[in-house]
Protein backbone atom coordinates (compact mmCIF):
# COMPACT_ATOMS: atom_id res chain seq x y z
CA UNK A 1 0.00 0.00 0.00
CA UNK A 2 1.34 3.82 -0.92
CA UNK A 3 1.73 5.64 2.16
CA UNK A 4 0.78 8.94 1.30
CA UNK A 5 1.91 11.82 3.56
CA UNK A 6 -1.26 14.08 4.41
CA UNK A 7 -1.30 17.15 3.89
CA UNK A 8 -2.52 20.35 6.16
CA UNK A 9 -6.23 22.05 4.56
CA UNK A 10 -4.04 25.36 4.41
CA UNK A 11 -1.28 23.63 2.08
CA UNK A 12 -2.89 23.84 -1.46
CA UNK A 13 0.25 22.05 -2.77
CA UNK A 14 -0.88 18.06 -3.59
CA UNK A 15 1.87 15.87 -1.77
CA UNK A 16 3.55 13.30 -4.37
CA UNK A 17 3.03 10.14 -3.39
CA UNK A 18 5.58 7.76 -2.18
CA UNK A 19 5.20 5.65 -5.60
CA UNK A 20 5.33 8.58 -7.76
CA UNK A 21 8.64 9.64 -6.26
CA UNK A 22 10.38 6.99 -6.61
CA UNK A 23 9.19 6.80 -10.36
CA UNK A 24 10.82 10.57 -10.24
CA UNK A 25 13.72 9.73 -9.04
CA UNK A 26 15.14 6.80 -10.56
CA UNK A 27 14.17 8.56 -13.69
CA UNK A 28 16.30 11.46 -12.40
CA UNK A 29 19.55 8.41 -11.92
CA UNK A 30 18.78 7.34 -14.91
CA UNK A 31 19.40 11.09 -16.54
CA UNK A 32 22.65 11.24 -14.78
CA UNK A 33 23.88 7.81 -16.78
CA UNK A 34 22.57 9.29 -19.87
CA UNK A 35 24.90 12.45 -19.20
CA UNK A 36 28.25 10.39 -18.46
CA UNK A 37 29.53 8.36 -21.88
CA UNK A 38 31.21 4.80 -20.47
CA UNK A 39 34.10 5.53 -22.13
CA UNK A 40 34.58 9.02 -20.25
CA UNK A 41 33.76 7.35 -17.02
CA UNK A 42 36.38 7.27 -14.47
CA UNK A 43 36.52 4.43 -12.58
CA UNK A 44 36.84 4.77 -8.17
CA UNK A 45 37.88 1.46 -6.95
CA UNK A 46 36.16 0.48 -3.73
CA UNK A 47 39.33 -2.14 -2.86
CA UNK A 48 38.30 -5.79 -3.66
CA UNK A 49 39.24 -7.18 -6.74
CA UNK A 50 37.03 -5.84 -10.08
CA UNK A 51 34.98 -3.79 -7.41
CA UNK A 52 34.54 -0.31 -8.30
CA UNK A 53 32.48 2.38 -9.17
CA UNK A 54 32.06 4.96 -11.95
CA UNK A 55 31.54 8.52 -12.50
CA UNK A 56 28.12 7.50 -13.73
CA UNK A 57 27.33 5.57 -10.72
CA UNK A 58 28.33 8.80 -7.85
CA UNK A 59 26.60 11.11 -10.09
CA UNK A 60 23.31 8.89 -10.29
CA UNK A 61 22.65 8.00 -6.32
CA UNK A 62 23.57 12.50 -5.50
CA UNK A 63 20.32 12.66 -8.17
CA UNK A 64 18.44 10.62 -6.75
CA UNK A 65 19.31 11.68 -3.76
CA UNK A 66 18.87 15.30 -4.08
CA UNK A 67 14.94 14.41 -5.41
CA UNK A 68 14.29 12.26 -2.36
CA UNK A 69 15.74 14.66 0.23
CA UNK A 70 13.79 17.28 -1.39
CA UNK A 71 10.72 15.62 -0.95
CA UNK A 72 11.26 13.39 2.33
CA UNK A 73 13.69 15.23 4.48
CA UNK A 74 12.38 13.26 7.46
CA UNK A 75 13.45 9.51 5.93
CA UNK A 76 15.95 7.67 6.12
CA UNK A 77 18.54 6.45 3.00
CA UNK A 78 20.51 4.41 2.15
CA UNK A 79 22.71 4.23 -1.26
CA UNK A 80 25.47 1.86 -2.72
CA UNK A 81 27.70 4.19 -3.00
CA UNK A 82 27.48 6.77 -0.27
CA UNK A 83 26.47 4.41 2.20
CA UNK A 84 23.27 5.87 5.22
CA UNK A 85 22.07 8.83 6.46
CA UNK A 86 19.15 9.72 8.59
CA UNK A 87 18.34 7.79 11.43
CA UNK A 88 19.05 4.47 12.15
CA UNK A 89 16.25 3.04 13.57
CA UNK A 90 13.63 4.73 11.18
CA UNK A 91 10.81 3.56 10.22
CA UNK A 92 10.89 4.43 6.65
CA UNK A 93 13.82 4.10 4.57
CA UNK A 94 14.63 4.53 0.53
CA UNK A 95 17.19 1.99 -0.52
CA UNK A 96 19.38 3.09 -4.24
CA UNK A 97 21.19 1.27 -6.39
CA UNK A 98 22.35 3.86 -8.42
CA UNK A 99 23.57 2.26 -11.56
CA UNK A 100 22.99 -1.71 -11.00
CA UNK A 101 25.35 -3.51 -14.28
CA UNK A 102 28.30 -1.15 -13.02
CA UNK A 103 30.57 -3.57 -15.22
CA UNK A 104 27.95 -3.77 -17.95
CA UNK A 105 28.04 -0.01 -18.27
CA UNK A 106 31.63 0.34 -17.55
CA UNK A 107 32.60 -1.73 -21.27
CA UNK A 108 29.68 0.04 -22.69
CA UNK A 109 26.94 -2.89 -22.93
CA UNK A 110 24.16 -1.08 -22.31
CA UNK A 111 22.07 -3.75 -20.12
CA UNK A 112 22.03 -1.85 -16.81
CA UNK A 113 18.78 -0.30 -14.56
CA UNK A 114 18.69 2.31 -11.49
CA UNK A 115 16.88 0.80 -8.48
CA UNK A 116 15.08 2.93 -6.45
CA UNK A 117 13.01 1.53 -3.22
CA UNK A 118 11.08 2.77 0.05
CA UNK A 119 10.83 0.49 2.96
CA UNK A 120 8.76 0.60 5.57
CA UNK A 121 8.98 -1.56 8.66
CA UNK A 122 11.16 -4.39 6.42
CA UNK A 123 8.21 -4.40 4.03
CA UNK A 124 8.78 -2.69 0.58
CA UNK A 125 5.92 -0.20 -0.62
CA UNK A 126 7.03 1.75 -3.25
CA UNK A 127 9.71 0.93 -5.93
CA UNK A 128 10.70 1.82 -9.29
CA UNK A 129 13.31 0.62 -11.65
CA UNK A 130 14.28 2.63 -14.32
CA UNK A 131 16.45 1.80 -17.73
CA UNK A 132 18.65 4.53 -19.06
CA UNK A 133 18.83 3.38 -22.70
CA UNK A 134 15.49 2.55 -23.32
CA UNK A 135 13.91 5.21 -21.24
CA UNK A 136 11.56 2.83 -19.62
CA UNK A 137 11.15 2.97 -16.17
CA UNK A 138 9.08 0.15 -14.06
CA UNK A 139 7.04 0.75 -10.92
CA UNK A 140 4.51 -0.65 -8.01
CA UNK A 141 2.97 1.18 -5.42
CA UNK A 142 2.65 -2.20 -3.78
CA UNK A 143 -0.65 -2.73 -5.48
CA UNK A 144 -0.25 -2.11 -8.95
CA UNK A 145 2.99 -2.88 -11.17
CA UNK A 146 3.28 -0.81 -14.60
CA UNK A 147 5.75 0.33 -16.83
CA UNK A 148 6.20 3.80 -17.97
CA UNK A 149 7.21 4.59 -21.71
CA UNK A 150 6.73 7.92 -23.19
CA UNK A 151 4.98 9.38 -20.34
CA UNK A 152 2.01 6.54 -20.55
CA UNK A 153 1.85 3.75 -17.91
CA UNK A 154 0.97 -0.06 -18.94
CA UNK A 155 0.31 -2.99 -16.47
CA UNK A 156 3.63 -5.40 -16.02
CA UNK A 157 2.01 -8.84 -17.53
CA UNK A 158 4.17 -11.95 -16.35
CA UNK A 159 4.73 -14.50 -18.85
CA UNK A 160 6.56 -17.59 -19.26
CA UNK A 161 6.51 -17.54 -22.89
CA UNK A 162 9.63 -17.20 -23.64
CA UNK A 163 11.14 -19.55 -21.52
CA UNK A 164 14.46 -17.71 -21.19
CA UNK A 165 15.51 -17.57 -17.33
CA UNK A 166 18.19 -15.26 -16.21
CA UNK A 167 20.68 -16.79 -13.90
CA UNK A 168 22.99 -14.19 -11.74
CA UNK A 169 26.60 -15.84 -11.47
CA UNK A 170 27.93 -13.30 -9.31
CA UNK A 171 29.18 -13.65 -5.76
CA UNK A 172 28.42 -14.63 -2.65
CA UNK A 173 26.99 -18.01 -2.57
CA UNK A 174 25.55 -18.83 0.82
CA UNK A 175 23.96 -22.03 -0.55
CA UNK A 176 27.22 -23.43 -2.05
CA UNK A 177 28.62 -25.93 -2.76
CA UNK A 178 25.30 -27.79 -1.87
CA UNK A 179 23.56 -25.62 -4.55
CA UNK A 180 24.99 -23.79 -7.25
CA UNK A 181 23.04 -21.64 -9.69
CA UNK A 182 25.00 -21.75 -11.99
CA UNK A 183 24.77 -25.79 -12.53
CA UNK A 184 21.56 -25.55 -13.96
CA UNK A 185 24.03 -24.86 -17.41
CA UNK A 186 24.60 -27.99 -17.16
CA UNK A 187 21.81 -30.04 -16.44
CA UNK A 188 20.23 -31.59 -19.40
CA UNK A 189 16.14 -30.85 -18.10
CA UNK A 190 16.99 -27.37 -17.90
CA UNK A 191 18.33 -27.26 -21.42
CA UNK A 192 15.93 -28.74 -22.82
CA UNK A 193 13.10 -26.65 -21.31
CA UNK A 194 14.41 -23.48 -20.87
CA UNK A 195 16.90 -20.50 -22.60
CA UNK A 196 19.67 -19.09 -20.01
CA UNK A 197 20.54 -15.44 -19.91
CA UNK A 198 23.01 -14.04 -17.88
CA UNK A 199 22.53 -9.88 -18.05
CA UNK A 200 24.32 -9.43 -15.05
CA UNK A 201 22.11 -6.76 -14.04
CA UNK A 202 18.94 -6.92 -11.77
CA UNK A 203 17.03 -5.12 -14.95
CA UNK A 204 16.37 -8.58 -15.56
CA UNK A 205 13.84 -8.93 -12.52
CA UNK A 206 12.20 -6.50 -13.32
CA UNK A 207 12.04 -8.08 -16.97
CA UNK A 208 10.56 -11.40 -15.22
CA UNK A 209 7.49 -8.91 -13.81
CA UNK A 210 7.48 -7.25 -17.57
CA UNK A 211 6.59 -11.04 -19.18
CA UNK A 212 10.01 -10.30 -20.98
CA UNK A 213 11.62 -13.70 -18.68
CA UNK A 214 10.51 -16.56 -17.36
CA UNK A 215 11.74 -16.16 -14.51
CA UNK A 216 15.00 -15.07 -12.72
CA UNK A 217 17.45 -17.29 -10.36
CA UNK A 218 20.14 -16.26 -7.83
CA UNK A 219 22.13 -16.96 -4.65
CA UNK A 220 22.23 -14.29 -1.91
CA UNK A 221 20.78 -12.96 1.39
CA UNK A 222 18.52 -9.57 -0.05
CA UNK A 223 16.56 -8.11 3.15
CA UNK A 224 16.73 -4.22 2.80
CA UNK A 225 19.18 -4.86 0.02
CA UNK A 226 19.27 -1.98 -2.08
CA UNK A 227 20.15 -4.16 -5.96
CA UNK A 228 16.70 -6.54 -5.26
CA UNK A 229 13.91 -4.99 -3.09
CA UNK A 230 12.70 -2.73 -6.28
CA UNK A 231 12.93 -5.76 -8.28
CA UNK A 232 11.33 -8.51 -5.92
CA UNK A 233 8.49 -5.83 -5.28
CA UNK A 234 7.49 -5.22 -8.80
CA UNK A 235 7.35 -9.09 -9.17
CA UNK A 236 5.02 -9.42 -6.30
CA UNK A 237 2.92 -6.54 -7.45
CA UNK A 238 3.01 -8.10 -11.14
CA UNK A 239 1.82 -11.17 -9.38
CA UNK A 240 4.92 -13.29 -10.16
CA UNK A 241 6.21 -16.64 -7.38
CA UNK A 242 8.65 -15.63 -5.54
CA UNK A 243 10.80 -17.69 -3.10
CA UNK A 244 13.86 -18.55 -1.88
CA UNK A 245 16.49 -21.49 -3.40
CA UNK A 246 14.12 -23.96 -1.03
CA UNK A 247 10.79 -22.48 -2.41
CA UNK A 248 10.13 -21.04 1.28
CA UNK A 249 9.52 -17.31 2.19
CA UNK A 250 12.09 -15.01 1.56
CA UNK A 251 14.24 -13.59 4.18
CA UNK A 252 13.33 -16.87 5.85
CA UNK A 253 17.28 -17.78 6.50
CA UNK A 254 17.79 -20.35 3.25
CA UNK A 255 18.83 -17.79 0.87
CA UNK A 256 18.42 -17.14 -2.70
CA UNK A 257 15.87 -16.07 -4.70
CA UNK A 258 13.77 -17.85 -7.69
CA UNK A 259 10.99 -15.09 -9.74
CA UNK A 260 9.21 -17.02 -11.81
CA UNK A 261 6.43 -15.93 -13.91
CA UNK A 262 4.03 -18.37 -12.92
CA UNK A 263 4.12 -21.36 -10.36
CA UNK A 264 4.69 -23.91 -12.89
CA UNK A 265 7.15 -22.77 -13.88
CA UNK A 266 8.99 -21.90 -10.88
CA UNK A 267 7.89 -25.66 -9.19
CA UNK A 268 9.66 -26.47 -12.53
CA UNK A 269 12.53 -24.94 -11.57
CA UNK A 270 12.75 -25.82 -7.45
CA UNK A 271 12.79 -29.38 -8.73
CA UNK A 272 15.86 -28.64 -11.22
CA UNK A 273 17.56 -27.30 -7.69
CA UNK A 274 16.97 -29.81 -5.25
CA UNK A 275 18.75 -32.49 -7.48
CA UNK A 276 21.49 -30.46 -6.52
CA UNK A 277 20.99 -31.16 -3.07
CA UNK A 278 20.87 -34.77 -3.56
CA UNK A 279 17.35 -35.04 -1.49
CA UNK A 280 15.26 -35.78 -4.23
CA UNK A 281 12.05 -33.41 -5.83
CA UNK A 282 10.50 -31.53 -3.40
CA UNK A 283 7.28 -31.94 -2.99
Amino acid sequence: MTTRHPRAHTDPAPTVDDAALALRAAEAGAEAVRAHPWHDAAKHHKGGSGDFATTADLAAERAVLDVLRAARPQDAFTGEEYGSGGAAGASRRWLVDPLCGTLNYAVGTHLVGVNVALSEDGRTTAAATADPYTGETYWTDGERACLRRDGADSPLVPSAESRLVDLNLDPPYPNAPEVRVARLLTEPDFEAEFRPRVVSSTIAVAWVAAGRRAAYLTDGHFENCVHFSAGIALCLAAGCTVTDLRGEPLHSGGGGLVVAADARTHARLLELIERQRGGGVRR
